[in-house]
């Protein structure tokens, strides 16, 4: 059984009591928002993550000298007096990148306006830019937008949450401009229990540093410390090996938190919660009633100026081995022992760790080449002038995975991704096996891939939930119809669907871990890939050339056919 290390600050006359109590909903004049008064004269901590599910949370007694408990991610506890309220400040490291500017002070501002976020928190921007608190709110306020259907004093708001942003400048390795931040933080957080949360916004072979500097420099004094840590984690086994290792020198794993944006979209989280809530699909998850199953990633937009980037890692490190492959994991996982993130991790290892090895005969690549379309010229990949010449990196991959398991043993599971595609789509297709002796099989003619059910969720855009059927056309013959049970979210939820970066945003302020990946997750993914990587690599296998605006190379199709499978994203007469 796992330790737990907690650290306590105790004064000597303060006493903890732990019994039970009923508490209400009314809040106690001395407590804050999130702090509820119950019989006895006591406060319960009642804090809820964004899944509902409540944090840990600790009583205390009025009067004299006591004291609460509060839940450190990072494995450490502090016990702090009643009268100190908590407070949240967020360091945007890398303040003045796209990612921040368009994802990250955005998705701060929605959970302000919809009052997630605490009482009270201080905005932090950190970049090497010479810049001041002022130019850094106009930079953020370009970018904020109010939800649609909510639109009513959204000024106001905006000039509140912009009064809680400040700036500070300075190198990121550099102890100088982090304890000049520090001492900006401590002005804000005086009088209150400190929490800090550092969003590295920051290209990978910085985080050690910034993490050097910040850790020792700029950590909370009493209360938790936590780094969220963006993509790319290393490009192969072992050099995701060697960041996770040099960031421990500095960080408990509770402390780090990986980001994949992908486990925070709404149709991906409704994934669980469709197959574990609903008794319909139970006994049909699992290799006696699906066929195979695609994840499909498409952009219909080339690199646009990033291909220096973007050719150091390529459409499988950037899509397949993080998105699609923690979607699948999900997908396949067993049922956990409970909704806790450590239950639910270690049943995503469990599935990582049975899956094959990729080879390169499992494996089709492509790059996209320069096309003409209704008069208007798109340019090859190799077209950008940030890109090398003659490069090789693939802009378009499929791949078929397996899993040897009891529960998948046998079933494909098919990924295909790619850049400069026909249409923007991600989506999850679970095609289900032919009904045995089909009494209607001489009514749905020799195509019978299209009389097979198929279940859709489309993560973006649109997003839904639909299930493929098949249904008598109305008449007096007898003629078979394919059609749709649908949830469009759209006509079904009349609100804006909160962004991907809100949610793992505030559960990493409140501490839940669920939607982040751990350690050893991430080595078992690249166990998977690695292999795969080095031998493209070695023997620089050319890409199959594919048109700007088409569906892909032509080898995505054949790979499928090897398994019997068709794209459940065209269909028979090439349409959608």
């Amino acid at each position: 059984m796992a330790s737990i290390g907690l650290r306590f600050h105790l004064h000597p006359a303060a006493a903890f009591s732990a019994q039970p109590s009923n508490a209400s909903s009314k809040p106690h004049s001395h407590c804050p928002p999130q702090r509820t008064h119950a019989a006895g004269r006591r406060c319960l901590l009642s804090a809820k993550s964004s899944n509902g599910r409540p944090q840990i949370g600790a009583s205390f007694s009025d009067g004299t000298p006591t004291w609460v408990l509060d839940g450190n991610s990072s494995g450490a506890g502090a016990v702090v007096p009643e009268q100190e309220e908590n407070t949240v400040s967020i360091t945007v490291v890398g303040a003045s990148g796209d990612l921040a500017k368009k994802k990250i002070f955005p998705a701060l501002f929605a959970l302000f306006y919809e009052d997630w976020l605490p009482k009270h928190f201080t905005v932090f921007g950190y970049a090497r830019s010479k810049m001041s608190d002022e130019e850094l709110r106009n930079m953020i306020s370009m970018t904020l937008t109010c939800r649609i259907d909510q639109r009513e004093n959204c000024s106001d708001k905006m000039e509140q949450f912009l009064k809680r942003c400040f700036y500070q400048s300075g190198q990121y390795n550099s102890e100088e401009g982090f304890c000049e931040l520090d001492r900006k933080l401590t002005e804000k957080e005086a009088g209150k229990q400190p929490n800090r949360l550092f969003y590295l916004s920051i290209p990978p072979n910085i985080f050690v540093d910034v993490v050097r500097s910040a850790s020792r420099i700029a950590s909370s004094p009493g209360g938790w410390t936590r780094f969220i840590v963006e993509k790319p984690f290393g490009r192969d086994y072992e050099s995701s090996g060697e960041l996770t290792r040099s960031l421990k020198m500095y960080l408990e794993e509770e402390q780090i938190f990986r980001i994949d944006h992908y486990l925070g979209k709404e149709l991906v989280e409704n994934l669980s919660v469709l197959r574990f809530s609903n008794l319909v699909f139970q006994p049909l998850w699992s290799r006696d009633y699906i066929r195979n199953v695609q994840l499909i990633f498409s952009e219909d937009f080339g690199t646009e100026g990033r291909g220096g980037y973007f050719d150091n890692y390529g459409i499988i490190r950037d899509i397949m081995q993080n998105h699609l492959l923690q979607i699948l994991a999900l997908f396949a996982m067993e049922t956990p022992v409970s909704l806790a993130a450590e239950d639910i991790r270690n049943e995503k290892v469990k599935v990582l760790r049975s899956m094959r090895k990729l080879k390169l005969e499992d494996v089709v690549v492509g790059q996209y080449k320069g096309h003409t379309r209704g008069g208007k010229s798109f340019p090859a990949y190799v077209d950008d002038p940030t890109v090398p010449n003659g490069s090789v990196t693939p802009t378009f991959a499929a791949a078929a995975l397996f899993i040897d398991n009891a529960r998948w043993d046998g079933v494909p599971f098919l990924m295909k991704a790619g850049k400069a595609l026909h249409t923007r789509r991600a989506e999850i297709r679970v095609q289900f096996r032919r009904v045995p002796g089909n009494l209607y099989r001489g009514n749905v003619g020799t195509d019978l891939d299209m009389a097979t059910n198929e279940l859709v969720l489309r993560v973006q855009p649109d997003e839904a939930i639909y299930l493929k059927i098949n249904n008598k056309v109305p008449g007096l013959g007898m003629r078979l119809d394919s059609s749709n049970l649908n949830l469009f979210y759209s006509e079904r939820y009349q609100r804006e669907i909160p962004d991907a970066y809100e949610r793992l945003l505030l559960d990493a302020i409140e501490g839940e871990r669920r939607l982040f990946i751990r350690s050893d997750e991430l080595d078992a993914a690249w166990a998977i890939f690695t292999p795969l990587l080095r031998e493209l690599e070695e023997k620089r296998v050319a890409p199959e050339l594919y048109p700007y605006g088409s569906r892909g190379p032509v080898g995505a199709h054949y790979l499928a056919a090897n398994y019997n499978v068709r794209w459940g994203d065209i269909s028979s007469d090439g349409s959608f």
